[in-house]
């Protein structure tokens, strides 16, 4: 049976832009509910250990960078089969290859400057989730 939440950040690419209210906008409006939510930053120690299941990708050490780079949005997201319609709501990683009308169609600039994170299964969006929240910060 498909979860109810999904994880999100919206990227420091994203944040640079402005995009954070266009994002946030194009979430509520696809019936997310956002059971938690902050501005924050990654230290790359942090953004390491989030992103260690590609640790031995080349990508790696550049996305580390990255993601540590500036302010992220982290999201906690509701709604019935949150990780697949969340999926579809974004789009494919690289934007030149995502549905028009997605998010990472209409912000993302690049394959490695996607503009969202979203959780690939109802098992990583829990391990996400409680990667940057405590149970007392998630209002369900």
């Amino acid at each position: 049976m498909a979860g109810n939440i999904t994880f999100t950040m919206i990227k420091p690419d994203a944040v640079k832009a402005g995009h954070i209210g266009g994002i946030l906008a194009q979430i509520n409006e696809a019936g997310f509910r956002i059971v938690a939510m902050k501005l924050t930053k990654l230290s790359a120690e942090k953004a390491g250990e989030f992103y260690a299941v590609h640790k031995e990708r080349p990508f790696y050490g550049e996305l580390v960078e990255f993601m540590s780079s500036g302010s992220i949005v982290a999201a906690v997201l509701e709604k019935d089969n949150a990780v697949e319609d969340f999926r579809t709501l974004i789009g494919a990683t690289n934007p030149a290859e995502a549905a028009e009308g997605t998010i990472r169609a209409k912000y993302a600039t690049s394959i490695g400057e996607n503009a969202v994170h979203g959780s690939d299964s109802d098992e990583n969006a829990q391990i996400e989730a409680s990667f940057h929240f405590s149970v007392t910060e998630m209002f369900k």
